[in-house]
């Protein structure tokens, strides 16, 4: 029993996963981190939550309910920044967490952020799937429907044809390099944000103060139980819209091919965290001005609503066009970062080695994986019972990077390096990181905790069937003389 115990509790050497990690080409730079963050965070959330929420919880001040989330993802982005800065590393919060806690704590952590990637993948590219199918609906081209709706496991659809084939174009773009795709993201992502400022500096014609007021509504509680107004009201729309705010992990998990991580770690998470939380705000206040909240409720697409009914047709077609563009670049950032976690499960043993083995210098097996599952969940079989999981599994994630903090500190500038950017107001602000997202998570509603904690059962499973027999925690040799980490 105590062998079992010295092995979940092994911590991994820093050293090791660096020359684990050496093969990596480190190519993507600071542009293409924030290009990375912001089109994964920005992306058809933006067209469709602020709208959303407003309706059903915040009123007006659906702007705080961006605000209040922003803060909390602010704070653990601050220790995303300084964990990736000090050890960056594929695998983001599961290779930190092995480090400084141990490989069992390493796989809990790795494991939520696993929920997230096979979950959103699917989602994304079912989401991409039907707004495209809209797009080009008024072309006179559809898709049978034993093709089209395999996502919503209705209306006798066997398979989303489109959620296949997009999955499958964006595994070929990822499997010409992160360089690569770096280029074609970092181009869709500045269509998609100047179509976002248009609409903003469009909008702004079209606002009328009366629909400000009152900023925050009376508090009542909703038919299925939720919260309108007043404070619980900003809470509820704070639990709806974090989601949105979580693709900075996505620039962490390909951290070992970054150059120069001591800077375009922290610049990358943050700067793309800070763009992201100007743009949301923005629209959310626009579109509030623009008509009543209440006109936003059971819309679908608020955003192209509001500029129809404003007279402006042409832009709205424009938006619609970009809300697909936006599906795709959060698509790739997520299957970038997938691939790249699933590769540091591989390269540790914990999941089949064949996971960790790099083709051209590239995680493609760990890719063709990810692919498979985003296939097999996206196109074939029903998972919107599954949402609130992504939120789940990726606020553990952030709970443990937040106090992981406290084990960083004292390796610091000994057998982990220091780093170029430390988390400010220590020790106060990693606990409340960790208590922001502990709040968050403790709002979700009961289903999603329940799956949650059906998912951890599973990799408890996974992990002492299999995992802890083939680890290759401590197993490598360390050698501390031929890896300087100053050249990282």
């Amino acid at each position: 029993m105590s062998s079992i115990f010295q092995k979940m509790f092994r911590k991994e050497d820093p050293l090791v996963y660096q020359d684990k990690d050496s093969h990596l080409i480190r190519s993507l730079t600071t542009k293409d981190f924030l290009a990375l963050g912001v089109g994964t965070i920005v992306s058809t959330s933006i067209f469709t939550l602020p709208g959303v929420v407003a309706a059903q919880h915040a009123g007006p001040a659906v702007s705080l309910s961006f605000l209040c989330a922003a803060i909390v993802a602010g704070i653990v982005a601050f220790a995303y920044a300084e964990m990736a800065a000090a050890m960056p590393f594929a695998g983001s919060a599961y290779s930190w967490i092995n480090v400084v806690f141990g490989e069992f704590w390493g796989w809990i952590a790795g494991w939520a952020l696993l929920a997230e990637y096979f979950i959103a993948v699917a989602f994304v590219a079912s989401g991409l799937s039907a707004n495209f199918q809209g797009l080009i609906s008024p072309l006179g081209f559809k898709l049978p429907t034993t093709l089209s709706i395999a996502s919503t496991g209705s209306n006798g659809g066997l398979m989303d044809l489109f959620a296949i084939i997009i999955i499958l174009l964006v595994a070929t773009l990822l499997s010409r390099g992160a360089s690569q795709t770096a280029r074609v993201e970092n181009t869709l992502v500045i269509l998609k944000v100047i179509a976002i400022l248009v609409f903003i500096f469009v909008g702004v014609t079209a606002i009328k103060g009366q629909n400000y007021v009152p900023f925050i509504p009376k508090y009542h509680a909703n038919t299925d139980g939720s919260a309108f107004g007043g404070w619980q009201g900003i809470y509820a729309g704070v639990l709806e819209i974090f989601l949105a705010y979580i693709g900075f992990d996505s620039i962490a998990a390909n951290s070992a091919e970054a150059k120069n991580p001591q800077k375009t770690m922290p610049r990358g998470i943050l700067g793309s965290l800070f763009i992201a939380v100007f743009l949301f705000i923005s629209v959310a206040l626009v579109l509030v001005g623009m008509f009543r909240y209440s006109d936003y409720a059971n819309n679908a697409e608020p955003v192209g609503w509001a500029l129809r009914q404003s007279g402006h047709e042409i832009i709205a077609t424009i938006v619609q066009a970009v809300a697909v563009i936006g599906m795709f670049t959060a698509l790739i950032g997520m299957m970038l970062a997938g691939s790249r976690l699933l590769y540091s499960f591989g390269r540790d043993g914990l999941l089949p080695k064949t996971l960790g083995k790099l083709s051209n210098n590239l995680p493609s097996h760990a890719l063709i994986v990810l692919t498979v599952i985003g296939i097999a969940l996206g196109a074939f079989f029903p998972f919107t019972f599954l949402a609130q999981l992504i939120s789940a599994g990726t606020l553990i994630a952030f709970m443990f990077v937040s106090i992981g903090i406290y084990a960083l500190r004292p390796r610091e500038g000994k057998d982990i390096p220091e780093p170029s950017f430390k988390m400010p107001f220590y020790p106060v602000l990693p606990a409340l990181g960790f208590l922001g997202a502990l709040a968050i998570f403790w709002g979700l509603d009961i289903q999603a905790k329940i799956y949650a904690l059906g998912w951890f059962i599973f990799g408890m499973i996974v992990y002492f069937g299999y995992g802890i027999k083939h680890s290759t925690a401590g197993s490598s040799k360390k050698q501390k003389n031929q890896i300087n980490f100053n050249e990282v």
